[in-house]
Parts: C-alpha cells; sequence; structure tokens
C-alpha cells in the first residue's frame, strides 16, 4: 500500500472582526476576562449571506493551488462541518462543483471539532486503499449561526472560517508524510457540548470539557508520536484544536513541547471547530513558523465527545 502525504494547505476568514470590546457591547463581560479565561483577542464572523460551502470553497481552492494538482486529478472531497445551514445537500458536492472538480466522491463529515483529524484519517486511508488518486478535505464552520449571541459562555468563544489540505500518495521510496490517526470518543460525557433541536443554540459545560481536554488529551497525542515513529521532542510543530488557549498551553506543557512551536491562532481567530487546526497550519505557514520535511502533531477534540490525532510531516510551502 503507498504512503500518503499532505500536498498543501489553504485558508479562509472571513472579513468581518468581532472584538472583545465589541462582545462587552452584547454581555456582561471585558477585554481582560475574555484574555485572561479563553485567550482571544478578536474573531471573524461571517456576513448573513456567507455560507460554509463560501468558505469552504475559498480554502479549497487555495489548498488546490498550493498542491499544484489539477480539479481533474482530484476524485474525492471530504468537508468536515458541524454547522451546515441545511442538512441536504451535502457541502461537499457543491464546493466540488465549484472548484471544477468532476464527479467526485464527495461527503460531509461531523466529528465536531474533531472533524478535521478524522476527514483527514480518512482521506489517508482511501489513498492508501486505492478508492482515490487525490482528496481535498476541508474543515469549514459557521458558528455564528448556532451561537446564542446573549449567552457569555458561548459567544466569547465561536467564530466563523475554513481551512482545508489535498493529501495525495507518496513516491515509490518516499516514507509516509501522515502517520496512523489515533482516535476515539468518550460519549458518557456527550451531553456536555450540545444543541437542542433544528434551531437550538449550541451550549456547553466548559469547566467540564475544560477538565476532559486537559487530562485526556496528552496521552492520545503520545500514542500518535509512538505509533509515528518520532518523540515529542522532534515534533517541530504542535497544532491542536484552537479551542483555548489555557488548554493548548496545558496540554503543551504536558507533552513538553516548547511555546514557541505551538499554534496560537485562537487568539485573533476564537474557536472555529473543524476549520481550526487548517487554518492554525495555514497562518504558520504564512509566518514562517513551519519547516518542511519536519513532523507536526495534531491533535484535535470536541462535541461527542470525540478526539483524533496524527503526525504529520509538513509540506513544501510554495
Amino acid at each position: 500500500m503507498p504512503g500518503t502525504k499532505i500536498l498543501g494547505f489553504g485558508g479562509y476568514q472571513p472579513d468581518q472582526v468581532v472584538t472583545n470590546d465589541d462582545l462587552a457591547k452584547l454581555v456582561e463581560t471585558s477585554d481582560e476576562w475574555i484574555r485572561s479565561r479563553v485567550g482571544i483577542e478578536s474573531r471573524r464572523i461571517a456576513r448573513d449571506d456567507e455560507t460554509v460551502a463560501d468558505m469552504a470553497e475559498a480554502a479549497g481552492a487555495k489548498a488546490l493551488a498550493a498542491s499544484g494538482l489539477e480539479p481533474s486529478e482530484v476524485d474525492l472531497v471530504i468537508v468536515a462541518t458541524c454547522s451546515p445551514e441545511v442538512p441536504l445537500p451535502n457541502v461537499a458536492a457543491t464546493v466540488a462543483y465549484r472548484l471544477g472538480i468532476a464527479a467526485p466522491g464527495a461527503y460531509d463529515l461531523n466529528a465536531a471539532c474533531a472533524g478535521f483529524c478524522y476527514a483527514l484519517g480518512a482521506a489517508s486511508d482511501a489513498v492508501r486503499a486505492g478508492s482515490a488518486r487525490n482528496v481535498l478535505v476541508i474543515g469549514a464552520e459557521k458558528m455564528s449561526s448556532w451561537i446564542d449571541w446573549t449567552d457569555r459562555s458561548t459567544c466569547i468563544i465561536f467564530a466563523d472560517g475554513a481551512g482545508a489540505c489535498v493529501v495525495g500518495p507518496t513516491g515509490p521510496d518516499e516514507p509516509s508524510g501522515i502517520g496512523p490517526v489515533v482516535w476515539g470518543s468518550a460519549g458518557d460525557q456527550a451531553h456536555k457540548i450540545t444543541i437542542t433541536g433544528r434551531t437550538g443554540a449550541l451550549t456547553q459545560d466548559g469547566q467540564a470539557v475544560f477538565r476532559w481536554a486537559t487530562t485526556a488529551m496528552a496521552p492520545v497525542a503520545l500514542e500518535a508520536c509512538k505509533r509515528a515513529g518520532v518523540t515529542p521532542e522532534e515534533i517541530s510543530a504542535f497544532v491542536p484544536h484552537q479551542a483555548n488557549l489555557r488548554i493548548i498551553e496545558a496540554i503543551a506543557r504536558r507533552l513538553g513541547i516548547p511555546r514557541d512551536r505551538v499554534a496560537d491562532d485562537i487568539i485573533h481567530a476564537g474557536n472555529t471547530s473543524s476549520a481550526s487546526i487548517p487554518l492554525a497550519l495555514s497562518r504558520m505557514a504564512e509566518q514562517g513558523r513551519l519547516a518542511p520535511g519536519t513532523p507536526a502533531l495534531l491533535i484535535a477534540f470536541g462535541a461527542g465527545l470525540s478526539y483524533a490525532s496524527q503526525v504529520i510531516t509538513l509540506p513544501a510551502i510554495p
């Protein structure tokens, strides 16, 4: 079976910036309060007429361009999302058509904030099994549509955006660039993050999720390193789901990964659920913080409670 690798990244954020001071006009909060609890200074919110598919298309187009592939060379599109406007039609088929990808396999995947790592694992397996040649993987969310803007516990955290990558096969003598995925769930705690009904708003028990993530995720990340044959010391970039800066820093400390190697896109992007990891990778690439050919550790976690982690080899940045 061939190995797999990431050929390129792409990201998209809406134009509208919402600061902590803006939110302080809606709910009882302040810039200092938000920064001290979740580490966010600002976030991006989509326009009313901007859809999940619109953002997914923009990020997917950038990833496709970075990969050097033509649309005709992609035969599977996976969109990880938990915030589509409607359950049907799926986002993936719409995005594929808009990007000129003719008749690909196309499906949406909902593992909430863990969605991108789930989709990346599925894409890698599809290429290795011969079910696809190249796969466009997108995480896209319009969380603002599912937030109660009078609920201080959620409106300060969640935001909108999309991130993407293209997965393809490695060469005959090239080592695999996507390590085995370590995934799982804690269904006994599924009630900690919920949306009730078709038009309900997201609610969460933030303290319970914080305790779970800061204790349960480091061992998952270590197992992903073990399966990929690397140690945390060899990791050049640690890109966890951008849920909460305190959670990110706590997991990094347990792994012994230096702060300058840790993604912190949440500061100006907020929590974009399944879009957060590819968005953070795109931002780090723009900042020159990714070293091509070196291992990066990804880990995502969220509603379900679902989680997934894998080690990737960072691609050359065009």
